[in-house]
């Protein structure tokens, strides 16, 4: 089945499961089976432009290294197995000699040194992997970034013939500037690391890194939801509160508070916090489907909905995630520091990774909170 496919049978399950005498079991296992068939489709979409991206840049094309009267491009050498042994020696001792004279004139000399093509691939993979990440806005400008919303309007007049002229639109605009922070992550490892070589010394170091800095990403973007007014701003876009314990009306009670072009809607919530709502689901006799047909996107970030607290405690929430932006000024890889000196007597290398991003909700109505009710 297509995605397209996919969504018109959904739409007919939850005709379906509003019918007398439904199949309700039956239908909430076809719906989470063409949830993962989605899925599947949309990691395949994203593999093949991969693969196309590659041919359109000239994967494929080989080029004899070293040969007389011939120079690597800039691609060709970050894609070459020298390049990643080279890079992995600078990595540990800091010295850029021998990385810099594999890079051709079309690389800067005296700047940041470019990381492998293998490795870049590696960071963009674990940002399109994670289930927050991998739906919200991304752009790479440079310093700060300012995105303008529409606080307020007039609306629309009838201008009946022969009258006077109508009166100008009003317009009202916010600024959510997006500044950019470092994100940093230390790791310690054993001085074992250090004999590894090249590629597998890559590996084993920026598995560890790149996995910490996308699931703080991936928090920082829950935090700046939680922490939103909720009213808009000049300067920041509300998210509305909705006190609500997880019931069959939870989700679409919150859901209609959306703006009406909201889509690609989720709940983020944390995994025990879906017992409850199945609970609801189970006391209703599993005449609705308490998430309403929303896809589920987990995150520890969100208290279990037993350990929030009564009154203010966000424990859910509902909405597009493509209505939060994170701008990369300076790219999407991930440096790395490496100090095998500080702790050299307890035999540990301390490994610091760093990531430079802006982060903020820079779309209306996207968003809504479930705060758990008071006591």
């Amino acid at each position: 089945m297509t995605i397209e496919q996919i969504e018109a049978r959904m739409a007919e399950i939850k005709s379906e499961m509003e019918t007398e005498g439904a199949d309700l079991s039956k239908l909430e296992e076809e719906v989470r089976s063409l949830n993962a068939q989605k899925e599947e489709l949309r990691k395949a979409a994203a593999e093949a432009e991969a693969q196309r991206r590659k041919v359109a840049d000239g994967a494929g094309k080989t080029q004899e290294e070293g040969k007389e009267g011939q120079r690597m491009t800039l691609k060709e050498v970050l894609e070459s197995r020298k390049y990643i042994d080279a890079y992995a020696e600078y990595i540990k001792t800091g010295k850029d000699t021998e990385v810099r004279s594999l890079l051709t004139e079309n690389a800067p000399q005296n700047g940041a040194i470019p990381v492998p093509t293998y490795l870049q691939e590696r960071i963009e993979t674990a940002w399109e992997n994670d289930q927050i990440l991998s739906r919200v806005t991304k752009t790479y400008f440079k310093g700060n970034f300012k995105v303008p919303f529409e606080l307020s309007a007039t609306g629309a007049v009838v201008h009946a013939e022969g009258s006077g002229a109508v009166t100008e639109e009003e317009l009202t605009f916010g600024m959510v500037e997006l500044k950019p922070e470092t994100i940093k992550k230390w790791v310690s490892f054993s001085d074992e690391v250090e004999d590894m070589k090249g590629q597998a010394f890559l590996d084993y170091i920026y598995d560890e890194i790149i996995y910490r800095i996308t699931r703080k990403l991936a928090d920082l973007v829950v935090d700046d939801i939680v922490t939103a007014p909720v009213a808009n701003g000049a300067t920041a876009i509300g998210v509305p509160k909705v006190t609500a314990a997880p019931s069959v009306t939870a989700i679409p009670t919150a859901m209609a508070q959306l703006a009406e072009d909201a889509a690609g809607l989720v709940v983020l919530m944390n995994r025990q916090t879906e017992v409850e709502f199945l609970a609801a689901y189970a006391a209703g006799s599993f005449a609705i489907d308490p998430f309403a047909g929303l896809s589920r996107v987990y995150t520890s970030h969100l208290p279990a909905y037993s350990a929030a607290t009564a009154g203010t405690g966000v424990y859910a929430i509902v909405g597009d995630l493509r209505g939060h932006q994170i701008n990369y000024p300076a790219g999407d890889g991930v440096t790395i520091k490496y100090d095998d000196l500080t702790r050299k007597k307890e035999d540990i290398i301390e490994v610091l990774g760093r990531e430079y991003a802006g982060h903020g909700i820079t779309k209306l109505g996207r968003f809504v909170s479930l705060v758990k009710p008071g006591t």
